[in-house]
């Protein structure tokens, strides 16, 4: 399944088009994300968003928006004037999410350790979180006094008392 999720800038206003049937609209913009890492250049890819969407996407979102799209990934491949042929990325989108102003993009590597919920490269960077404030101080209980685990009398498995016999006279 091809589900690509970016958090971008939007660099270019949507254009609003329609097909030449005149029937569904189109909405063409141009988006900016950070690379991978800090002194990789910022990216740019164009997204297209189709009919009810792409009306909303034009009425709402503008210049500067920084916004998390999701949707689909799919690579064209542009016959250049230079004479030769070049694959862009284009992504459609499915979803739109505005994002706050105070919302920065920075990049971010994940390892296996890391938490998966932030997997995407751009990661949002808003004011800390507040402190949280200190409980009332409650009566002081003595702890309770350790005791030690019981461990089992006996194992749970217990192997076959007579094993089966090896007639395989081939060690390996």
């Amino acid at each position: 399944m091809n589900n690509f999720i970016l958090m971008a800038e939007i660099v270019k206003d949507p254009e609003l088009r329609y097909t030449p049937d005149g029937q569904t609209a189109i909405t063409e913009l141009m988006v900016q994300f950070p690379g991978l890492r800090d002194n990789d250049p910022m990216e740019t890819i164009k997204a297209v968003g189709w009919g009810n969407l792409a009306q909303d996407i034009q009425a709402q979102y503008h210049l500067g928006d920084r916004v998390v799209l999701e949707g689909r990934l799919s690579m064209n491949t542009v016959e250049r004037p230079e004479g030769f042929k070049e694959k862009l990325a284009e992504m459609t989108i499915q979803r739109i999410y505005p994002l706050g102003a105070d919302t920065l993009l920075t990049t971010s590597i994940q390892t296996g350790s890391e938490s998966s919920a932030a997997s995407s490269t751009a990661t949002s960077t808003a004011a800390p979180p507040p402190r949280p404030t200190p409980a009332p101080p409650a009566a002081r209980t003595a702890p309770a006094p350790y005791t030690p685990p019981v461990a089992p009398a006996a194992p749970a498995y217990q192997p076959p008392a007579d094993p089966e016999p090896n007639y395989d006279d081939i060690p390996f």
